[in-house]
């Protein structure tokens, strides 16, 4: 799936835009850019607000890799917003096996030509209490095995304070400084000659993910959990606005449009095909 100029042109005049505006809200920190791979490649970031996107677009942006989302596919169908998410070659999936199976392809396509698929395994905004990165999807992991793409796991922290977890407005003033850090691509190489079931999926999103949470630990400069929060043990919703301990029931959805129900696809999907 080869980008065309007209699209290559909006994404450019869209990020016009947005970069100035991120530069106001935000002071950024970027480590580790170096590691960036020169061809395709799957960015695996953790997910705990909702202008998560926005900051790892920015710093890809930046590096002359304009970013490629997963957005669920009823956002195509908006008048204004889905225009520009076809203008700009983002990929819409369905909540479907055969829709999740169609979203990985045109993935794949992307990565194949050289391009940066941002895919957030964690699907949705982490459940944990403390915002460490939750049990994972695996969508991000299956795209790596078919494809042979390198998997760069990114932390990112500071946007949390910038616009807090379901926040109805933006924090700016003292101003933040938001740090993303990039790590090496994860070795997969394990999993290569394995069958692509649940079991080999889900020990490879382990992977990816202890990578990230790892990162993470060190942006934090603290220990992360000794096992990921898990909202089935917890009685929470795998998508979507959840409670929080102690808080009344939300009313709706959370706006999450760019990774709430992609990675929640991609999980349908592999519990369809993968667990026999």
């Amino acid at each position: 799936m080869k980008e065309s100029a007209k699209s290559r042109a909006t994404f450019m005049f869209l990020a016009g835009l947005a970069r100035p505006l991120m530069n106001l809200l935000m002071a950024k920190k970027w480590e580790g850019l170096e590691k960036l791979p020169a061809g395709g490649f799957i960015a695996a970031p953790n997910h705990c607000t909702e202008i998560d996107p926005v900051v790892i677009g920015h710093m890809l942006y930046n590096q002359k890799r304009p970013p490629h989302f997963l957005a669920k596919a009823g956002l195509f169908k908006a008048p204004v917003l889905g225009a520009l998410l076809r203008a700009t070659t983002q990929i819409p999936v369905e909540r479907s096996t055969a829709g999740a199976n169609r979203s990985l392809q045109v993935a794949k396509d992307v990565v194949d030509a050289g391009g940066a698929i941002i895919i957030y395994p964690e699907g949705t905004l982490t459940r944990d209490p403390d915002l460490w990165p939750m049990k994972s999807h695996t969508g991000a992991a299956r795209l790596a095995l078919q494809t042979g793409a390198p998997v760069v796991p990114m932390a990112h922290w500071g946007a949390q304070e910038v616009f807090p977890r379901y926040a109805k407005s933006f924090h700016i003033f003292p101003r933040k400084t938001v740090r993303v850090l990039v790590g090496d691509p994860v070795d997969l190489s394990a999993f290569k000659d394995r069958p692509m079931d649940r079991t080999t999926l889900s020990e490879a999103t382990d992977v990816i993910m202890d990578a990230v949470t790892a990162l993470l630990a060190s942006l934090r400069g603290e220990e992360p959990p000794a096992e990921r929060w898990d909202p089935s043990k917890n009685n929470q919703a795998k998508h979507g606005r959840f409670v929080e301990r102690g808080s009344a029931p939300a009313k709706g959805k959370a706006t999450d449009p760019v990774a709430s129900d992609a990675a929640d696809v991609q999980g349908d999907a592999d519990e369809t095909e993968g667990g026999k």
